[in-house]
């Protein structure tokens, strides 16, 4: 009897995009670690078609990503319009549109998750970028803007008929922001609706290989997003492909090679900002968050330390010291 091995490409895993998170060096250690597909942060429309030269970096993509889909977000037709046309020179495998985002100076704008207080308004925005450009177009939004307003069934079939290419779902409302669980069941039920026919991304607390297969398995669902999980944790795409393929957990990895990782992705930072001290400042989020360091007993005094050292030699020192002290322990 032959079997055979499950092609990545049948469970696609994602790495979400994150403001402040997945620039190029983020991207590129997920993208070696197993995602299938990778994420740009937000870039606003409104400072790309002014031009803003920060806002104009995050458009900077290489082929070592590819697949990768640069996300836009803005509160006008126009504007959206107009900067998905920017994008495209940028040549992506996908343009994203945010309509998710729930942070206030966002959402309270009337961008990102605020466009679902006004459906025509984010429909007209879907439609008119589709027509704009001649890349596939991808939506990721919400299940609606409280839980009085889970409108994502129906929204869903909207955003199909405007053209887009694909749909991500992130299974809170808005008035949840991060809190709570996400709704899976809603995911599902969109993805079951017999008249959908784009693929459907689920996104949401997956934190584990479990979790992600129970995603699969129960809701049916295209692809697998996974965002704040990832963390000061790239490894989770292969420890979840592993997982996916095999059925079997990896063994851990040793402190020592996590904290190799971590050191990578620092190296990687300062050179892609350009400035030690902001590359390790821009880090501290995937420190913070690791789960390298999660649960050390006593380590209270030495993350302080970790969290205000401005030098890589100083991180590096602390990193070490860490394995040094804590390596052993199972």
């Amino acid at each position: 009897m032959t079997t055979t091995t499950p092609s990545h490409t049948s469970r696609p895993l994602y790495l979400a995009p994150m403001e402040d998170v997945t620039d190029p060096a983020f991207r590129l250690m997920c993208k070696r670690f197993g995602a299938d597909r990778v994420y740009t942060e937000f870039v606003s429309a409104e400072a790309l078609v002014r031009n803003v030269k920060r806002t104009e970096q995050k458009l900077l993509i290489s082929d070592e990503e590819r697949p990768v889909a640069i996300q836009i977000y803005g509160r006008d037709a126009e504007p959206m319009a107009e900067a998905a046309k920017i994008v495209e020179q940028a040549r992506p495998d996908f343009i994203d549109l945010n309509f998710g985002c729930p942070v206030k100076k966002v959402a309270g704008k009337g961008a990102g998750a605020g466009m679902l207080r006004d459906i025509p308004k984010l429909l007209d925005i879907t439609r008119q970028v589709v027509r704009a450009v001649s890349t596939p177009v991808t939506v990721k939004t919400r299940l609606g803007w409280d839980d009085e307003h889970k409108i994502i069934v129906a929204l869903a079939e909207q955003l199909q008929d405007c053209g887009i290419a694909a749909l991500t779902i992130h299974g809170r409302t808005r008035s949840q922001m991060y809190r709570g669980e996400a709704d899976w069941e809603l995911i599902g039920k969109v993805k079951s609706n017999p008249r959908m026919h784009i693929p459907i991304i689920g996104n949401g607390d997956v934190t584990t290989p479990e979790r992600a297969k129970e995603c699969f398995d129960l809701y049916g669902v295209d692809a697998v997003m996974i965002g704040r999980a990832t963390f000061g944790h790239p490894w989770l795409f292969q420890e979840i492909r592993h997982y996916l393929d095999t059925g079997e957990l990896l063994p851990p990895y040793s402190m020592q090679w996590q904290v190799d990782i971590l050191k990578e992705h620092v190296l990687r930072s300062i050179e892609w900002i350009g400035d030690e001290r902001k590359g390790i400042v821009h880090s501290r989020r995937h420190f913070a968050a690791s789960p390298v360091f999660k649960g050390l007993p006593d380590f209270r005094q030495k993350r302080i330390c970790l969290l205000r050292a401005e030098t890589k030699d100083d991180v590096f020192r602390l990193m070490d010291e860490t394995v040094e002290q804590y390596g052993n322990i199972s």
